[in-house]
C-alpha cells in the first residue's frame, strides 16, 4: 500500500483517476453510490420467524417497522452522518450514511398481531410468531 500526498496541482486529476480505477475493481461499493443497506439474517424456529438487522450508528427513534395487508414486512430508517464535510480529500470512504428500506414477503402462517421487536447496540431483532396449525379431527360420512 502506498500513500499519495498532494504535492503538485496536477496530482488532483491523477488522484481522481486513481480513485475511479480503484472503484472499478470493487463492484459492491462505489464512492458515488453512497447508499447504506443494512445486512440481515432471517431464520425460523418451531414457533417464530426471526429477522435480525445489523444497523450500527442508527438510533431507535430513526427506525420504523411496518407490515401491510399483503404480508410485507418493511424496515425503514436513517443512519445520519456525524462527520463534518469540510471538503476533505478522502482516500477511501466506506462508511455509508443515509436512508434505507428493506422489505420481505412473510409466509401466510404468521401472527401479525403479536410481532415483537427489540433494539440493542445496533442490532434490531424482529420476532414474528407463527400460527400453529390446530389438530382437528373431522368425521367424514360414508354414503
Amino acid at each position: 500500500m502506498f500513500i499519495m500526498r498532494n504535492t503538485h496541482p496536477t496530482f488532483d486529476n491523477s488522484f481522481r483517476t486513481l480513485k475511479r480505477f480503484n472503484n472499478s475493481f470493487s463492484p459492491e461499493f462505489h464512492l458515488e453510490q453512497n447508499k447504506f443497506t443494512p445486512k440481515v439474517n432471517i431464520f425460523e424456529t418451531d414457533k417464530n420467524l426471526n429477522v435480525i438487522f445489523e444497523i450500527p450508528g442508527v438510533k431507535k427513534e430513526d427506525v420504523n417497522i411496518t407490515i401491510n395487508d399483503e404480508g410485507i414486512l418493511t424496515i425503514k430508517g436513517d443512519r445520519k452522518s456525524n462527520l463534518e464535510n469540510n471538503n476533505e480529500n478522502y482516500l477511501r470512504q466506506e462508511i455509508l450514511f443515509g436512508e434505507f428500506s428493506r422489505s420481505f414477503r412473510l409466509p401466510n402462517n404468521i401472527d401479525s398481531e403479536n410481532i415483537k421487536a427489540k433494539f440493542n447496540n445496533g442490532i434490531l431483532e424482529v420476532s414474528i410468531p407463527k400460527v400453529l396449525p390446530e389438530d382437528k379431527e373431522i368425521n367424514i360420512q360414508i354414503n
